[in-house]
């Protein structure tokens, strides 16, 4: 849901998420009027294009009551994480994870790479709490 702006109070589908610029692209909300100048394979003209919002004049809706709410994270009995909603006169329901959200332009590198710690020194035990073993002095 747009909460500033000329489209105040509407909902729509977010159809881009411009991660560099904070912004994202609302479908058919923020209508501007784009002038095209005529060139070769393309034809001029005015057109209205959808142009991006800043993501803090956005709020996600409440899937129980339809109103506008801040999102935050819980982990479920069994270990999975879930995006719930929270704040003032909320459910505190749970808010599905959109297709969008699920797409990652980069994949997550699987291989350990050059610069990545070894994992025997990631779970090397280098200070004890009882004894003060491996403490600097002072």
């Amino acid at each position: 849901m747009i909460i500033r702006g000329k489209d105040k109070g509407e909902s729509g589908t977010i159809k881009r998420v411009i991660r560099s610029q904070n912004r994202v692209i609302v479908e058919g909300k923020n209508l501007v009027k784009k002038h095209i100048k005529q060139g070769q394979g393309h034809e001029g003209g005015i057109f209205s294009v959808e142009a991006p919002l800043h993501v803090s004049n956005v709020q996600v809706v409440d899937p129980a009551t339809g109103k506008p709410c801040k999102v935050g994270v819980r982990y479920l009995e069994d270990g999975t994480k879930v995006r719930v909603a929270r704040g003032t006169g909320t459910s505190g329901s749970i808010i599905p994870r959109p297709e969008i959200l699920k797409i990652r332009v980069t994949p997550r590198p699987t291989a350990a790479g050059p610069k990545d710690t070894p994992m025997e020194d990631v779970l090397e035990r280098t200070y004890d709490a009882k004894t003060g073993k491996g403490m600097p002095e002072i």
